[in-house]
């Protein structure tokens, strides 16, 4: 993100914020023990939010300041990388592995390596994996699912909340929160259950739970997702625990990767403050 200005903290900014959310100009207002400082991210015309603020404070009527479209960035896929890259990942491996039918593909991509003798489960140690020095298995079981529903029900969710975080606070941000909500979640499910996991749904889980507690958090909010969305998706946290969805065609759900998604996303919003603040300090 790029800073605007900075200004005393006796300045009182909640006009002028309201009238960028009003315009849908994402930005965020950091407070230290001294001053304030208005940052936007990079697709956004920092010389014409400047503009503005010296407009209102000169006392200008902000009802009489016209903003011309675009002053943010149209929607365009190729504007979200890290998205696109990340839904297209997983329907190629997803279809790689024939649904779960593939062993021969899965035996790289589960967290641990495994076999099965008779009809028991055989899988190596968690640490294996760091010692052979295979760590892209901490991540990739995030990339395999096992059926239509539940890959179509995760992209839906990492379409439309996944592409708001990479569009307001940048795909290096988004990038974090994926690789650690995937890497606690892979970790907690595995304890659980063994190797044989796979989806995106603990991601889904953690950036829903992030950009819900940054808005709740924040004077302003700044995603701008409804409340009652963190709601649904508790809700349907319980449900997955009674079985329901399983019964519906969702196929076995890592209900552990979901509980511990939840608490990483929880978890990832001081660590991208303390991000921002060591960039704001630099």
């Amino acid at each position: 993100m790029i800073k605007v200005f900075e200004v005393t903290l006796s300045d009182d900014l909640q006009e002028f914020a309201e009238f960028l959310w009003q315009h849908e100009i994402p930005h965020r207002i950091l407070e230290d023990d001294e001053s304030q400082s208005l940052w936007v991210p990079r697709h956004v015309n920092v010389e014409r939010v400047r503009f503005i603020y010296e407009q209102w404070r000169n006392g200008g009527d902000l009802s009489n300041i016209k903003v011309q479209r675009p002053l943010r960035q149209r929607l365009n896929p190729l504007s979200f990388p890290l998205t696109i890259g990340l839904l297209i990942l997983s329907a190629v491996i997803t279809f790689g592995i024939g649904f779960g039918n593939q062993n021969s593909l899965m035996h790289w991509l589960t967290i641990t390596d495994y076999r099965f003798e008779g009809q028991n489960l055989i899988y190596t140690h968690l640490l294996e994996s760091l010692r052979s020095f295979e760590i892209w298995r901490f991540v990739t079981p995030i990339f395999m699912h096992f059926n239509l529903p539940h890959i179509l029900f995760n992209a839906l969710w990492i379409w439309v909340i996944g592409r708001r975080i990479e569009q307001l606070q940048g795909a290096r941000i988004f990038f974090v929160v994926i690789l650690w909500s995937a890497v606690v979640s892979n970790i907690a499910q595995f304890w659980i259950s063994g190797p044989l996991f796979g989806g995106l749904s603990g991601v889904v889980f953690a950036i829903l739970a992030y950009t819900w507690l940054w808005d709740k958090k924040a004077r302003v909010p700044f995603f701008g997702f409804p409340p009652p969305l963190m709601i649904f998706m508790v809700f349907w946290l319980v449900i997955g625990y009674t079985g329901l969805l399983e019964a519906i065609g969702f196929g076995s759900i890592a209900n552990t990767a979901h509980l511990a998604g939840l608490v990483a996303g929880l978890l990832a919003v001081p660590l991208v403050q303390g991000i921002f603040k060591r960039e704001t300090e630099l």
